[in-house]
């Protein structure tokens, strides 16, 4: 049997673009039959300033995988035992392909991976949408529409349930997994670049630029601290390349944010022996420890960092000086094990078929 990979469009400057040249090389090596499910070459690839993905060229990239997975149910290509796993679960056309299944009585499979949704609130869809009846009901429409829900860490899938109440029992609970992001091929990509023996006092912010990620903080800290570099990533418009190559400079990924359930870049981070320094909150808490991350209420938000200010700079300084004592490769070894694998959701995947 086949699984069908609905992709999720690829943004140069994002993960999104490594998944669509990796995910179906690491399927194919876990022995799995893969074919994808194109977007349209023309889509906006672009992002809305701040966000993850383009919010009108993400429904145009969708509806066109829909009219491709509807011409496929259509000749009759799809079969009982296929599975059809959607990259990014916030993707309406799942209602679709489970209607088509279940009329035309094709017995498929369909997982769904969570990134995102209204019940982040601090997420855009929380920010600016938020508890509207029809967003949270679409959501959880979509939530029952898969066979397997997907989360990164137990911090997601928590956020998830408090905002679900009448999705926690155990039918519903059944559909949920954690099983990390299959993002194994990051090592070896970081393996080619050089990492400089002597690093420069350098702090990077490698985050989108949202009111989530406060950067606010991070250039406040610059301007306190002008003896070190501090480097906003996405404001220098640098490559993906580019990126790692200053990734490799730096000592610290720093890190004030309000929201974060898995946090990417922190990982590449400690793959080129730069610190994360990351708060004890939210997706952080699971993932790191006191090494590398400093108490939460010093960065709840501007106002209590003004109030911890000094705290967190002294306690940067002390990181600065400690670059090279810490074991980022053996934080790197287990985050790789614990989180940025795709063994685990390879496996649920396979025992479908």
């Amino acid at each position: 049997m086949k699984v069908y990979i609905v992709e999720l469009e690829p943004v140069e400057t994002r993960y999104t673009a490594q998944w669509q040249e990796h995910l179906p090389k690491q399927m194919l090596g876990a022995g799995l039959d893969v074919e994808i499910i194109p977007g349209p070459q023309d889509a906006p690839t672009d992002t809305t300033p701040g966000a993850f993905l383009n919010f009108s060229g993400t429904n145009y990239w969708k509806s066109e995988q829909l009219k491709t997975i509807s011409k496929m149910f259509a000749e009759g290509k799809i079969l009982d035992g296929d599975y059809f796993l959607y990259t990014d679960a916030w993707n309406p056309t799942v209602l679709q392909l489970k209607y088509m299944a279940e009329l035309l009585n094709v017995k498929i499979k369909i997982g769904g991976m969570w990134h995102a949704g209204s019940y982040d609130p601090a997420d855009f869809l929380g920010r600016l949408i938020g508890d509207a009846p029809w967003v949270r009901l679409a959501e959880e429409s979509m939530f029952m529409a898969f066979d397997h829900n997907f989360f990164a860490t137990q911090f997601h899938i928590d956020l998830f349930n408090k905002s679900f109440p009448t999705l926690y029992n155990q039918k519903a609970q059944e559909k949920i997994f954690r099983v990390g992001w299959p993002m194994e091929y990051m090592p070896s990509i970081l393996n080619e670049y050089d990492i400089p023996t002597n690093k420069m006092d350098m702090v990077i912010f490698p985050h989108r630029v949202a009111p989530e990620k406060q950067v606010n903080i991070f250039k406040d800290l610059k301007e306190s601290m002008p003896d070190i570099k501090f480097l906003v990533a996405q404001e220098e418009q640098l490559t993906k390349d580019e990126y790692h190559t200053a990734l490799c400079k730096s000592k610290i990924v720093f890190s004030a944010n309000q929201q974060e359930t898995l946090g990417i870049s922190c990982y590449e981070g400690a793959l080129v022996g730069a610190a994360p320094l990351v708060p004890d909150r939210l997706s952080y808490t699971e993932m790191y420890d006191g090494n590398y991350k400093y108490p939460s209420e010093w960065t709840i938000d501007f106002e209590t960092y003004l109030e911890h200010k000094d705290k967190l700079m002294a306690h940067i300084r002390q990181l600065l000086g400690k670059n090279g004592e810490l074991d980022t490769n053996g934080l790197a070894n287990n985050l790789t094990n614990d989180f940025f694998s795709g063994q685990a959701l390879y496996k649920i995947i396979g025992n479908q078929l």
